[in-house]
């Protein structure tokens, strides 16, 4: 057997006679082809061409026919007597003894085989119900053994991943899926959970390691005998780093499913000294706060509008910083409480502590005070989301500050310089204007990186029409206290991006919105191997939200190449607890995220923008729409009639089917959502068309689109 070419595909012998006829004249005595040529193979996991072959050229219990001559081979033992039928897994997903074997009582060979594919997504035609019930015994399986390899019988990966486990001594329980007659619905159900197709599948206490290649891999680095070592009673099922919106998210789901949750938080306070409480980045410093000062500020220009709709008031208005920024601290600390208080009622353990991993299960919390505790987990979702980033220049950490400050400034900024032309640079920009401050945008280069770039233009036009002076093309390079205060007094040199030009102003504020930073360097990734982009930090995962570490999982703003929006957080974090720990299959969808620009005149967004539809799909096969349109609430308020905008990307090469939704107007953010839903439906032109608009909204402006790009008609309002 040594000598012969241990690569032969079975498949191959059984489909060419004449292959198995010079193999038989070479060793007619070989096991290989006594094996191919018995009636007790298992023909159902052969290919249906070579099945038929195999049939026709079998002639008694040890002959095989070919082109007319007979193979005369060794006489196979008499076929074993029916097998009752085999009930798979049994009870609380234990498997029959004998189906189940020791790796120590395995051969030390199997058949020659091709490696096993597992079948195809809907061969099972099993109802719901019994679905259900054999993920819950498969969970059961996983999760009541220290290794579980479902391999099959004759896959020679398998056999070599039995027996690695066997040279390093560990007992296994093995499910042939060869052997049971469910093994087609266990394969798919499998398949589902670990998104792994082949066999070998091998889990290590609770750990889904994957396949042979991979369990040799863990095994030369070390991986496989820390996995190996880990005590399958870990003191938590799950332990969440970070409690943002998208770690609580999962903490709370996983709670939900009966298991032991830990959530582990801890803030750095900021260089200006400002810290909060738990709820992350969109409860304290992010989404909640900020939308709260744009409605602040949009109440200023509906003072404004409200005197030609009647209303008289003589009194001098004037706004008042303290009193916003207390009503939206208590907003802000309520909702921080609220998080603290659901996840007590929901059995989820919090710890106000900074975490580093120590070892692939084992992590160390330190609190304020310095004090460390270690905690142990079968698996980890890190949500640790980001920071602002400084711009590494004279005095900026020293005199500037961030979203991190704004929100809970104690006095009012006065003269504001804000560095950066991000979505959070123009809303922040945008609120402060509105609050009557006197306010500069500087931009390192395009508005709005990254969304549709003629929507980003409109958004600073109507901008630098009320009241932002927008400093295009220049980078602060030093921040020079001139007076303390609050405020104080800044200056700030500038130098143009383009040549040696250079600016210098005095402001009483600077705020940084140059972008965020990912939390990923200083908890201990790199001791377990999690891998990370070393220039952005963010964490590369599969689509199922895992690292390179198979029990490390990650979500929300930490990784590389997704949005980074609350509501995306949210719906990962939520669905990634479901497919741990077995209520559900669903991925988190990427694919046409709606989010919404809440400057003083909002943007609202779906899908692709200009740029990236013709680099993706060719200009030729696009027809956009598009129109101007004046809401009938600035009619009377004598506000302009060509400032709000809407536009529609279609595919002419598929039923011109909506790829891009874009809107600039008054609660664009109410209008994206609803258009959102229709375009994962897969929203077209004419189904817009064939819809019915509410009269009159902003809305309805979708239901009417006539104008193409191409045609290069007149698109400006004379009327409502």
């Amino acid at each position: 057997m040594d000598v012969f070419p241990s690569a032969l595909l079975l498949e191959d012998i059984i489909a060419k006679p004449e292959k198995a006829r010079w193999i038989a004249n070479v060793a007619p005595n070989l096991p290989c082809v006594l094996y191919c040529v018995r009636r007790d193979v298992a023909l159902d996991h052969l290919p249906s061409r070579c099945r038929r072959r195999r049939l026709s050229s079998l002639s008694g219990p040890g002959r095989a026919r070919s082109r007319g001559e007979a193979l005369e081979q060794p006489p196979s033992p008499p076929p074993p007597p029916p097998a009752q039928t085999s009930p798979g897994l049994g009870k609380g997903g234990v498997v029959p003894n004998r189906r189940l074997a020791n790796v120590r009582d395995l051969p030390k060979s199997s058949p020659p085989g091709r490696r096993a594919r597992l079948s195809s997504p809907g061969t099972s035609r099993q109802p719901p119900e019994a679905r259900e019930e054999l993920r819950r015994r498969l969970r059961g399986l996983i999760e009541g053994n220290r290794v579980v390899i479902f391999s099959k019988s004759y896959c020679p990966h398998s056999t070599r991943a039995k027996e690695l486990f066997s040279s390093l001594g560990v007992d296994c329980k093995i499910l042939e899926l060869d052997q049971v007659d469910d093994g087609a619905s266990v394969q798919e159900v499998l398949s589902e959970i670990t998104n792994q197709r082949t066999v070998p599948n091998i889990f290590v206490n609770k750990v889904h390691v994957g396949g042979c290649d991979r369990a040799y891999q863990a095994h030369q680095s070390g991986l496989l005998q820390k996995l190996l070592q880990e005590d399958s009673a870990q003191e938590y099922d799950l332990i969440v780093i970070g409690g943002g919106s998208g770690g609580l998210s999962c903490a709370k789901e996983a709670a939900i499913l009966g298991k032991k949750v830990m959530v582990l938080d801890f803030v750095v306070p900021s260089p200006q000294g400002t810290s909060w409480g738990l709820g992350g980045t969109c409860v304290n410093v992010g989404c909640i706060p900020k939308k709260l000062m744009h409605q602040a500020a949009l109440l200023g220009q509906a003072l404004r509008d409200a005197r030609k709709f009647g209303w008289e008031y003589n009194q001098h208005v004037r706004h008042s910083w303290e009193t916003v920024v207390e009503a939206v601290q208590n907003h802000v600390g309520s909702l921080s409480w609220g998080h603290r208080l659901f996840l007590r009622e929901s059995g989820v353990a919090y710890v106000n502590a900074r975490a580093e991993f120590t070892e692939h299960h084992k992590i160390k919390a330190t609190n304020k005070k310095g004090q460390e505790t270690y905690y142990t987990a079968a698996q980890f979702v890190v949500a640790t989301g980001g920071r602002p980033r400084y711009l590494g220049i004279p005095g900026d950490r020293e005199h500037c500050i961030t979203s991190d400050d704004l929100f809970s400034l104690r006095y009012c900024p006065g003269k504001t310089l804000v560095v950066g032309a991000s979505y959070v640079g123009l809303e922040c920009a945008g609120f402060l204007a509105g609050l009557g401050l006197d306010v500069t945008l500087m931009a390192r280069s395009v508005l709005l990186r990254g969304f549709d770039q003629e929507m980003a233009e409109k958004v600073g036009a109507y901008m630098e029409q009320h009241g932002v002076k927008i400093l295009r093309r220049f980078v602060p390079v030093t921040v020079q206290q001139l007076e303390k205060g609050s405020p104080g007094k800044l200056k700030v040199l500038a130098k143009s991006t383009e040549g040696p030009e250079t600016v210098e102003d005095t402001y009483n504020t600077v705020l940084l919105a140059i972008g965020r930073d990912a939390c990923t360097r200083k908890i201990g990734l790199e001791k377990i191997g999690v891998k990370i982009n070393e220039k952005s930090g963010k964490i590369p995962v599969n689509d199922s939200e895992q690292t390179s570490v198979p029990h490390i999982y990650a979500i929300g703003d930490v990784l590389e190449g997704k949005p980074e929006l609350t509501p995306v957080a949210i719906q990962a974090g939520k669905l990634l607890a479901r497919r741990l720990f077995g209520a559900s299959l669903e991925k988190c969808d990427y694919v046409n995220i709606p989010t919404t620009v809440f400057t003083p005149l909002e943007y609202g967004c779906c899908g692709f923008s200009e740029e990236k539809a013709i680099a993706v799909f060719k200009k030729e096969n696009l027809e956009v729409y598009h129109t101007l349109f004046w809401p009938l609430e600035w009619t009377v308020a004598g506000r302009d009639n060509n400032t709000c905008y809407a536009k529609i990307i279609c595919n002419k090469l598929d039923r011109d089917r909506v790829l891009g939704f874009h809107v600039l107007g008054p609660n664009a953010g109410e209008i994206t959502q609803g258009f959102a839903a229709a375009m994962k439906c897969g929203l077209t032109k004419q189904q817009l068309d064939s819809t019915v608009g509410i009269h009159p909204t902003c809305g309805e402006v979708f239901t009417s689109l006539e104008i193409s790009k191409s045609s290069g008609l007149d698109i400006t309002q004379k009327g409502c």
